[in-house]
């Protein structure tokens, strides 16, 4: 009885300290707030959103290390935390290793589905996805354009090569032309159509999602304050 009391009493202090630093937290007062978060967690260390809210405070100031130190901590303890989710993935991203920041923030989306929650944060997750999915396919495009483009080169050298060696780089005594020139084309036609067919499709799409986002809020503040515009 006196062990379960003792630990109730923790409990409560911990509280207590968290809900000091949410008071801090609201104030931008963010190292007061992770004071108190820090003893929250010295308190009660097996609470994940302790965790959480450290690393958002960490968030804030945009030091990264402890955002993926704390967002971890919290993961390991509650694995179906949508911020702690979203907090890993904004420090991976810095990190500029896109495909983990996807996998992290489409983790935050699959839950924010499964709950049926329309909270305000899936907004920005679909955002840093959005940018992340970009990075990513930013990164291995240019990757694929330069070996693409090494290896328009050599066949274009091979090919000159091939009609040098046989004796048809350029026109005959007689004024005939040779296939040089049209094999030349085709050949850019080949690597240019390439080129063009690497394109993010799905990047694409969620830009388009996140362009509608700002015209419906555009429209909803126009609708929400034309009164008092008139």
């Amino acid at each position: 009885m006196a062990a379960a009391a003792e630990d109730g009493g923790v409990a409560r202090q911990a509280e207590l300290r968290r809900a000091e630093g949410n008071a801090c937290f609201r104030k931008a007062r963010l190292g007061a707030a992770i004071d108190c978060y820090t003893e929250a967690i010295a308190l009660c260390p097996g609470v994940a959103v302790y965790w959480v809210n450290r690393g958002l405070c960490h968030f804030r100031r945009k030091d990264w290390a402890r955002v993926e130190e704390d967002s971890r901590m919290a993961l390991a303890l509650d694995d179906a935390s949508v911020k702690g989710h979203y907090l890993l993935g904004c420090a991976l991203l810095e990190k500029e290793d896109c495909a983990l920041p996807v996998k992290e923030f489409e983790k935050a989306l699959d839950l924010l589905k499964s709950s049926n929650s329309r909270d305000k944060m899936a907004e920005d997750i679909w955002q840093v996805l959005a940018k992340a999915k970009y990075q990513h396919w930013e990164k291995h495009s240019t990757q694929r354009v330069w070996k693409m483009q090494s290896l328009r080169e050599a066949c274009e050298n091979a090919l000159q090569e091939h009609h040098f060696l046989s004796g048809t780089l350029s026109e005959d005594s007689e004024g005939t032309t040779n296939e040089y020139p049209e094999q030349c084309k085709l050949l850019s036609e080949v690597f240019t159509n390439a080129i063009l067919a690497d394109t993010p499709g799905d990047v694409k799409a969620l830009i388009i999602f996140m362009i509608s986002c700002i015209v419906t809020k555009f429209l909803l503040f126009s609708v929400i304050f034309s009164p008092l515009c008139s």
